[in-house]
């Protein structure tokens, strides 16, 4: 569970954990080899502006929005360009120790191991990139890599705040077509969930999932549970939380850029300038089952009347539908106050004559 922490500050010192691994740790741009699958014809290298944009919005995700202990915000985005037979993390796979932290905590210390090790161990990691933590549910932060034929692709991972174990990023993204670099890859984002810890919520308390689920794509009707932070049931699909945008850069003679340090320039809070449309969420009304229903009021001789109440367990929102009645009465009718008044003569019967067993016992 998230704990009123600051943020920014360990998204901070993350961020500069990254960067100071690349800067000293030379074994993670290890000497490219040949792999078994296809390999990119590119001659040259290339570089990349990597730009994040969050768009997890109140109105686009309605139910149970985070506004405080904390706020929706995004981790330190953390990536690796690689080649074909490294996997960062995958949809349908287990993840690993690293990829668990860093769902769970935004810790990416075992992370950076793991892709340390990888380079060390089967030469299929070229870099560690990072990118600042976005301090809102909406904002943009950015950053630079580089990427060459034998080691063409791109994942990456940014932690959901607050949230039991959600993330969105990309997998083994291939910026190589054929022979030549795309020049620009925009690709929409979707919650996925690492399948470590069995929280329903956003804030959920921390309940590990044991045995470990795989990791899975969380959709408006997965988990299939009312209490779901993203159980919208009349969507068919959720909208996009979050988008990246890759674009190539001018060619320059730096072999490898360090991510840049967070200004106002890289972390612009968003609106209309950087989405054209405003996606609003319906969110329904849902309310709790019928109490029974209370005693008869009434005078002598009327019919009795009879009430039962149900309560809001969620307010609609953005147009979804309203909620009902909350308060529900009847009128007793003649057949069914004789059946409660002979249910009642029975009881009482019923009373006597074992009181008057005790007394003959006695």
């Amino acid at each position: 569970m998230d704990t009123a922490v600051n943020v920014p500050s360990a998204s901070e010192a993350l961020y500069r954990l990254v960067v100071m691994t690349l800067t000293l740790g030379p074994c993670v741009r290890s000497t490219p080899v040949p792999t078994d699958g296809p390999t990119c014809a590119a001659s040259e290298t290339a570089r990349y502006k990597l730009t994040f944009s969050g768009k997890w919005t109140q109105a686009a995700f309605p139910k149970q929005y985070p506004f405080y202990r904390p706020p929706a915000q995004w981790s330190t985005l953390i990536g690796v360009t690689h080649s074909s037979d490294y996997h960062m993390w995958q949809r349908d796979g287990f993840a690993s120790n690293g990829v668990r932290e860093f769902a769970e905590k935004g810790e990416a210390w075992t992370t950076v191991e793991e892709v340390e090790a990888a380079g060390e161990r089967i030469q299929s990691v070229y870099g560690l990139l990072s990118a600042p933590a976005v301090g809102g549910g909406t904002g943009q932060t950015n950053t630079e890599f580089e990427v060459f034929a034998r080691h063409s692709y791109l994942s990456f991972m940014v932690r959901l705040v607050p949230s039991p174990d959600w993330f969105v990023g990309v997998e083994s993204v291939d910026l190589c077509d054929v022979d030549r670099w795309k020049d620009n890859v925009t690709l929409e984002l979707f919650p996925y969930d690492a399948g470590t810890d069995s929280g329903f919520t956003f804030s959920s308390p921390n309940f590990q999932t044991i045995p470990q689920d795989k990791i899975t794509q969380i959709t408006s009707s997965f988990p299939n549970h009312p209490a779901s932070s993203f159980y919208y049931p009349r969507l068919k699909h959720l909208p996009p939380i979050a988008k990246v945008m890759l674009t190539r850069m001018n060619k320059t003679n730096q072999i490898f850029s360090l991510p840049v340090e967070p200004t106002q320039s890289n972390q612009l809070p968003t609106g209309n300038e950087i989405e054209d449309t405003l996606i609003n969420t319906p969110l329904d009304c849902e309310v709790s089952v019928w109490s029974p229903w209370g005693l008869c009021k009434s005078k002598c001789g009327d019919s009795g009347v009879q009430h039962r109440t149900r309560y809001v367990v969620m307010h609609s929102a953005n147009n979804g539908l309203a909620c009902p009645l909350l308060e529900e009465e009847r009128k007793e009718k003649k057949e069914r106050k004789e059946r409660r008044e002979r249910k009642g003569r029975k009881g009482r019967k019923g009373r006597r004559r074992r009181n008057n067993r005790r007394r003959s016992a006695v």
